[in-house]
């Protein structure tokens, strides 16, 4: 049987399996929605994703993390132990070295009303962070140093910092005598804010860090000539 037979039919047999899935499942018992819009006063914020997402369900953010933190350690794993390691990338073109310039002010400013509104419309520490990254792209696009990706220990305290203040926030609520990531209304807000400005810069350094360690065409000139001196 080739190759391609099979994988077919490996993908008919998964289609048919989510189909059969998405028939047969089974109805809801609760009425989540609902459920949601009643905890809605004590969840420190307006908007019910947020809601959800940082308090409710604060777990599932939490892993999220943890698998975005362990996708850049094995990039930077893999990356790193190559010959042709990143090198600092930078594009002579004058147009976009003044787009750059411009745009990074009110991409800041973005960054940081997606974060601020997060509690009350859509937004929050995803959209912030990926803002950011776009930040640090444009940036060595431009062949402008990152700090933080120069420094080794500095580029990990930052990839950490989200989680490591998550894990934080969430000890001390057992501390106090409640569960993990359970955070005491009157201090739900602030909570959550404080952990979404971490989990803001966290996530800007990930993306900006695959990005970074994202191997070069190997079919471009500048990729073989790379090579070819390195081996020189």
């Amino acid at each position: 049987m080739s190759r391609k037979l099979l994988a077919a039919l490996l993908s008919l047999t998964v289609t048919l399996a989510l189909a059969l899935a998405l028939i047969y499942r089974p109805l809801p018992t609760e009425d989540l929605p609902a459920r949601v819009g009643q905890a809605m006063q004590s969840s420190g914020v307006a908007h019910p994703v947020t809601a959800v997402l940082l308090n409710f369900r604060s777990y599932d953010t939490l892993l999220e993390v943890g698998v975005l933190l362990i996708a850049v350690v094995v990039a930077l794993a893999l990356r790193e132990a190559q010959p042709d390691g990143p090198d600092r990338m930078g594009l002579d073109n004058p147009l976009l070295r003044a787009i750059t310039a411009w745009l990074m002010p009110l991409m800041l400013m973005v960054a940081g009303y997606l974060l601020w509104a997060g509690s009350t419309r859509p937004g929050g520490a995803f959209q912030a962070g990926a803002v950011l990254a776009a930040c640090g792209v444009l940036l060595r696009l431009c062949g402008t140093g990152l700090g933080w990706l120069e420094q080794p220990w500095r580029l990990r305290a930052g990839l950490a910092l989200g989680p490591l203040v998550f894990l934080v926030v969430g000890t001390a609520t057992m501390l106090a005598g409640s569960s993990f990531l359970a955070y005491p209304a009157p201090l739900a807000g602030v909570l959550i804010l404080f952990i979404e400005l971490n989990l803001m810069v966290s996530i800007a350094l990930a993306l900006v860090s695959l990005f970074r360690l994202a191997p070069p065409q190997s079919d471009s000139p500048h990729f073989a000539d790379r090579r070819r001196s390195r081996r020189e």
